[in-house]
């Protein structure tokens, strides 16, 4: 039966086999096949091929990039589908337009359009039934060709290679940065990660990495030399001069902002605004800003204006962001070793507080240890949770258990909303209190706090 309200469309949605729910110990990289989702787009009449797309890949800061490019080019008067993944708060994130996202009435009818073709192949077996990240990446598809989007920017659900979105005829591919992560998927080395990554570069489309690192820069750089795609790195290509600022945990109302200086063969841009914290971010915008070059090579019309509008205006929560003051509550998804050292190097960098306080909860399959051992030391209280809203949450018990080795007093809360409360409780207004260990921790109490405080 076809579903007549949202909450139907997302409880049909929702049914599918969904890999950002299941552990990944239980698939591996032949559970994705491309041809499934070429065949699922072919029987839509192919609405891939109407918008020319920038593809971004990487483990770290592909979701950062993609969102400031597609905020740039809004900015310069193109209309741009951003299609990213997971939701913070609402499945509607996933894909949105010029920065508005899609109606419920609208959902509703893309997906009423999409279940006969679903149904017709789950018909034929399991082979070519298409997934929840299919699914969602078919519909945005229709979303951006229904609304004559000039361009989206896709950012890779995983890996890169056999992801859905890398059926797309890309006018430009970005490599972010590349670290350990999903390695029963991608591999346990930087070059076989690096590997399944630049699977993504197309023949003779140009390539913008924000990797520096040589084994993994190595590999993209074989790729695309065998693809015949140009190569733009940073240190290299383009460059990125990051101008920090101090952000004092006491300070009341607006928070401070970094800058940038870009820099490449023809361009030089002066103090370009941030709208997030971080070296890492910076270089994230440069990359932005690079891929962008890439367009205006092309022939596309970004005006300086647009860059430093689009930059200043971007909004990509949950990567190092506060959200609160006195105390400064600051909410992170990081998940793995790279997310968390660039949140340490950060918060130790740039944060004058009195005291620390770490709220962090985990998922199954990730590296806890490795993620404990950077954190612990950064935090004078530490709070451990489960959150509530996936079934890969790490138990509070196991959680509690990797702790111990490293002998330090921690609180445990069985659920976010009560470890909030433990940290309210315990900070003061010149303090610190930290959220992360997971994306799905950081959307749940992000919520609770916004909610708390409006």
């Amino acid at each position: 039966m076809l579903p007549e309200t949202y909450d139907q469309a997302l409880d049909y949605l929702f049914r599918r086999i969904n890999f950002e729910r299941i552990s990944g110990a239980d698939y591996s990289l032949g559970d994705l096949r491309l041809d499934r989702m070429r065949l699922l787009l072919d029987r839509l009449g192919n609405p891939h091929l109407a918008v020319p797309a920038i593809h971004l890949a990487g483990t770290k800061g592909k979701g950062s990039t993609a969102a400031m490019v597609a905020s740039i080019l809004t900015q310069a008067g193109y209309r741009v589908g951003l299609y990213t993944s997971p939701h913070l708060a609402v499945f509607e994130e996933r894909f949105t337009v010029d920065g508005a996202l899609p109606t419920h009435v609208e959902i509703v009818a893309l997906l009423r359009r999409l279940i006969p073709v679903i149904e017709e192949l789950d018909r034929q077996g399991a082979s070519v039934s298409p997934t929840f990240f299919e699914i969602v990446t078919a519909l945005a598809w229709l979303q951006f060709a229904n609304r004559q989007c000039d361009v989206a920017v896709l950012e890779v659900g995983l890996g890169g290679r056999l992801d859905a979105t890398n059926v797309c005829r890309p006018l430009v591919t970005a490599i972010t940065t590349i670290s350990r992560d999903h390695t029963r998927q991608l591999g346990a080395t930087l070059d076989r990660i690096a590997a399944e990554k630049a699977g993504i570069v197309k023949p003779g489309v140009p390539c913008v990495t924000g990797e520096t690192k040589p084994v993994p820069l190595a590999v993209i750089e074989t790729v695309c030399a065998d693809q015949s795609a140009p190569l733009v790195r940073l240190d290299r290509e383009f460059f990125c001069d990051w101008q920090p600022q101090e952000l004092s945990a006491s300070q009341p109302g607006t928070l401070p902002t970094d800058q940038f200086l870009y820099r490449d063969a023809r361009t030089r841009l002066r103090d370009l605004p941030m709208a997030f914290l971080g070296e890492h971010q910076a270089r994230n915008a440069a990359t932005a800003v690079a891929i962008v070059q890439q367009l205006v090579a092309q022939g596309w019309t970004v005006t300086e204006s647009a860059i430093r509008t689009g930059l200043a205006t971007v909004r990509w929560p949950a990567r190092i962001e506060p959200v609160a003051s006195r105390p400064l509550v600051i909410v992170d998804a990081g998940h793995n070793w790279a997310a968390v050292a660039a949140l340490v190097t950060t918060l130790r960098d740039r944060i004058v507080a009195r005291r620390r306080i770490l709220v962090f909860a985990a998922t199954r399959d990730k590296d806890v240890p490795g993620l404990l051992r950077q954190l612990l030391p950064e935090f004078e209280t530490i709070i451990l949770t489960e959150y509530q809203t996936n079934p890969r949450a790490l138990p509070l018990a196991e959680l509690a258990r990797m702790a111990e080795p490293f002998g330090r007093p921690v609180h445990l809360a069985a659920r976010p909303e009560q470890a909030w409360q433990v940290a309210r409780q315990l900070a003061g207004p010149d303090d610190l209190i930290c959220v992360t260990g997971s994306f799905f921790i950081a959307a749940e109490l992000r919520e609770l706090i916004q909610r708390a405080a409006g």
